[in-house]
């Protein structure tokens, strides 16, 4: 089924949205460390050696890199339009794996410090802080649990983990945050070295928390209430993919770009628990939402026995795969498998001249073409197919290979260029554009994945 095009006559910003983004969480990223340094300064701990500054040092840094990455994972919609939630949460994983060393060598250092400065060994000055001050001993159980979070996020381990498994292990980092807050409160003398000090730590860790309580729960509740999302229609658009037509209450209202993606939740009585991320396969409307799936797994395949009116419960919209981030009138959207649904939903909202590159092994694998087509025909943009197996290569190199690309869009130097599609593919067509020169400010792709 082809919906009429709603068409987004936008206008191209002289400052990139994405910029704005980096810049301003740079900027606060900045202004927290002058203000984190100058603390430590200004309070100085008498009588203390070397090992101790620098344990102090490495600690009050952790303390703000946890908070970082709360704001990372908070899911805040201005800076996930302008940002994306791919890339926030590859921030947030390396941002964890620097805060686990950063409290490894804290604590590594303080110990040492602690151990010269009162004359005992370094085993015996771990027994003491942990008998004596609760809160070092309620550190040592948030860094145990941060090194377990990190093992089970490390690539090796997460790959064998179900996402709902790794994600319920990964809510052990709230308890570790509130372990090390009441460790600071404690023990850490710059929490209270001053009136400006308290107010400060206060502010960062009240922002940090509560923005996860706002983008991770009260927004995606609040939304849901609102728009109580519910299943009208079960389209197969083939025999491996299906399209389900969503529902509710004021969705005028609701602010999802063509591009986004939603994290949905069928609640059914085996389906409640998993969350899937699918992407909007037709422009919103205002009266409906359209995702389209391929059955890949268990839970995929579980889709096609979603019935008519099933509650849904939608986190989202979510990603800066939209047309906000255009830099020139004319686009190039490349395909490639089902990944072609955000694709046909920026197609059909976008304005300007565009070329769709769809790339599939066989024409009985190109889902939604026949809207393509249609879409392509009323908004006088040009699809070509690109077919065949990944492997034999055409006369002018590979299928995505530079010399082929500028082949089949000689004018690709003037163009943004939005590519969705499997990650081999993905990457190919990326490395062919830094090859052709192709400007990365005009070069638009994100992971449609779940975030921690």
């Amino acid at each position: 089924m082809t919906t009429t095009p709603a068409v987004q006559h936008i206008a191209i910003p002289r400052v990139r949205p994405g910029m704005v983004g980096r810049l301003t969480l740079w900027f606060v990223v900045a202004a927290n460390v002058a203000v984190v340094n100058t603390l430590l300064v200004l309070s100085p701990y008498p009588g203390s050696n070397v090992y101790f500054v620098l344990g102090r040092f490495f600690g009050l840094h952790a303390a703000m890199i946890m908070a970082l990455q709360l704001l990372l994972v908070a899911r805040l919609p201005w800076l996930d339009r302008r940002i994306g939630m791919d890339r926030l949460t590859a921030w947030h994983r390396w941002t964890g794996f620097t805060l686990l060393w950063t409290i490894l060598v804290h604590a590594t250092f303080t110990v040492v410090g602690l151990a010269m400065m009162s004359g005992t060994s370094i085993g015996g000055q771990v027994v003491d802080l942990a008998s004596t001050w609760q809160g070092v001993l309620f550190a040592m159980i948030a860094a145990g649990l941060l090194l377990s979070i990190g093992l089970v996020s490390a690539r090796f381990a997460r790959r064998r983990l179900a996402y709902e498994t790794w994600h319920l292990l990964h809510l052990g980092t709230y308890v570790a945050v509130l372990l090390a807050l009441t460790h600071q409160i404690a023990v850490g003398t710059t929490f209270t070295a001053s009136a400006f000090a308290t107010a400060y730590w206060w502010t960062l860790w009240g922002v940090a928390l509560g923005a996860v309580l706002v983008g991770r729960v009260l927004l995606p509740l609040w939304r849901n209430l609102r728009h109580r999302f519910r299943v009208e229609r079960v389209v197969p658009e083939s025999d491996t993919v299906l399209s389900i037509y969503v529902t509710g209450r004021h969705l005028d209202r609701l602010p999802a770009q063509a591009g986004q993606f939603f994290l949905w939740r069928f609640l059914t009585r085996d389906r409640w628990w998993q969350a899937n991320p699918f992407s909007l396969s037709t422009a919103p409307d205002g009266r409906s939402l359209r995702l389209t799936a391929k059955a890949v797994g268990a839970g995929t395949t579980a889709l096609r026995r979603v019935r008519v009116g099933t509650r849904v419960f939608a986190e989202g919209p979510y990603g800066a795969f939209t047309g906000m981030h255009r830099t020139r009138p004319a686009t190039l959207l490349v395909a490639g498998g089902v990944g072609v649904t955000p694709i046909r939903s920026l197609l059909e909202s976008l304005d300007g001249h565009i070329v769709v590159l769809y790339r599939v092994r066989a024409m009985a694998d190109a889902v939604l073409v026949d809207e393509l087509r249609a879409l392509a025909d009323a908004r006088g943009a040009e699809l070509r197919l690109v077919t065949g197996p990944s492997r034999p290569v055409p006369p002018t190199g590979p299928i995505f290979g530079p010399d082929h690309l500028r082949e089949l869009v000689p004018d690709i130097h003037e163009r943004d260029v939005f590519v969705c599609g499997p990650a081999g593919m993905t990457a190919a067509v990326l490395r062919s554009l830094r090859q052709l020169r192709v400007p990365q400010r005009q070069v638009h792709t994100e992971r449609f994945g779940l975030a921690g």
